[in-house]
């Protein structure tokens, strides 16, 4: 999950924003253009790779394992709201370019689509720090097409491939608003464990979280 803003509209406060030293894109401007790359008629898809698997938090009528490929779920992203502070910086899954991800794709109803969408979009575009795309997933009963939130090489949040003794300083230290970065890592290993879904690296973080009996 992106660090999240209450609505795709800043809200109106005294006090100080702590999205204040985030690069922002105008996340309303970027949801019309997902929305016409949607064009408004059938039902909608989305591709949940990490927290979207443990906690969708919007009505889905369909849900299926599904795989990408071009793409990778990576810890690779910096948070500094949700999962850290500015001062001490958590991590989050991103999907980022390369390789292969399963994960499990929703169906929302067309009928209902535009306000889940909104509801979706409040929690992981509220500074546009995604690249929202219709990706190509392929799923047991055939392909579809599903939104997907991926995240840029030249993004400003993105880190790059992280060393281990910089991953146990950030599972060791870094603490947000939702909790800290172990307990999201914890969650989104439980997820896919309960979806039969493995991954490798998820499972080489958990066993060095193991080794340093971080939990």
């Amino acid at each position: 999950m992106a660090d999240v803003l209450p609505s795709l509209q800043s809200a109106s406060t005294t006090e100080p924003s702590p999205y204040a030293a985030i690069a922002v894109r105008d996340p309303a401007v970027l949801f019309e253009e997902m929305l016409a790359a949607w064009g408004g008629h059938d039902d909608v898809w989305v591709f949940g790779y990490a927290s979207l698997i443990w906690r969708p938090e919007f009505a889905a009528v369909e849900q299926r394992p599904a795989i990408v490929h071009g793409w990778h779920r990576a810890l690779e992203m910096r948070s500094r709201v949700n999962r850290g502070t500015p001062e001490c910086p958590g991590l989050v899954f991103a999907l980022v370019r390369g390789g292969s991800c399963r994960g499990i794709a929703y169906r929302i109803d067309s009928a209902h689509a535009l306000p889940e969408l909104k509801r979706l979009w409040a929690r992981e575009m509220p500074t546009g720090v995604y690249d929202a795309k219709w990706l190509r997933c392929g799923t047991a009963p055939g392909r579809i097409r599903a939104l997907a939130f991926t995240l840029a090489n030249d993004s400003p949040a993105y880190t790059g491939t992280i060393g281990d003794d910089e991953m146990v300083a950030v599972l060791r230290t870094a603490h947000g608003r939702y909790g800290t970065t172990l307990d999201y890592l914890v969650d989104t290993a439980r997820g896919l464990r309960d979806h039969a879904i493995h991954d490798r690296e998820i499972e080489r973080l958990m066993a060095l979280v193991q080794r340093h009996a971080l939990c």
